[in-house]
């Protein structure tokens, strides 16, 4: 499979929609009950996608022509990492981490933190972050993880 990783345009924001709810779905369905996920869905309607693209930079994973993956960096924050749950284990997200520090090293950041739902943990200690913290709101824990780039 030949996947590239590319800044999200505004015409994409129907696509990172349809694979943020996909995925928010399917595998983040298995860690948080049905009205966290509906809450959560709110977040990533196309209209507000256009919206984040304005506050963060935003990249797409495609194959071809077809948006298969997204993340973005806000500041030193890692955000909205999710890849098409049919595509997942293909080193889709791993792409898309390697661009969002490769952007982070070129801003001359020393860390990045990422708010990393129960689903996405295992993936992010894979990728050398580590747990520094959890945050609880409500019945949704979210566990605050770093990664320092700079050794």
């Amino acid at each position: 499979m030949n996947v590239k990783v590319r800044p999200a345009r505004t015409a994409d924001a129907g696509a990172i929609s349809r694979v943020v709810l996909a995925a928010l779905r399917t595998s983040n369905a298995r860690d948080y009950p049905a009205s966290v996920i509906e809450r959560v869905q709110l977040s990533f309607s196309p209209a507000a996608i256009d919206r984040l693209m304005q506050q963060r930079r935003m990249f797409v994973a495609v194959s071809g022509e077809v948006v298969v993956g997204t993340a973005s960096l806000e500041g030193q924050v890692v955000r909205s990492v999710f890849v098409d749950p049919d595509r997942h284990r293909r080193g889709i997200g791993r792409l898309l981490m390697a661009e969002l520090e490769h952007v982070a090293r070129e801003a001359g950041l020393e860390l990045l933190i990422v708010p990393s739902s129960l689903t996405a943990q295992e993936f992010y200690t894979a990728l050398g972050f580590r747990l520094v913290r959890e945050h609880q709101e409500g019945v949704e824990r979210t566990l605050i993880m770093e990664r320092q780039l700079r050794t």
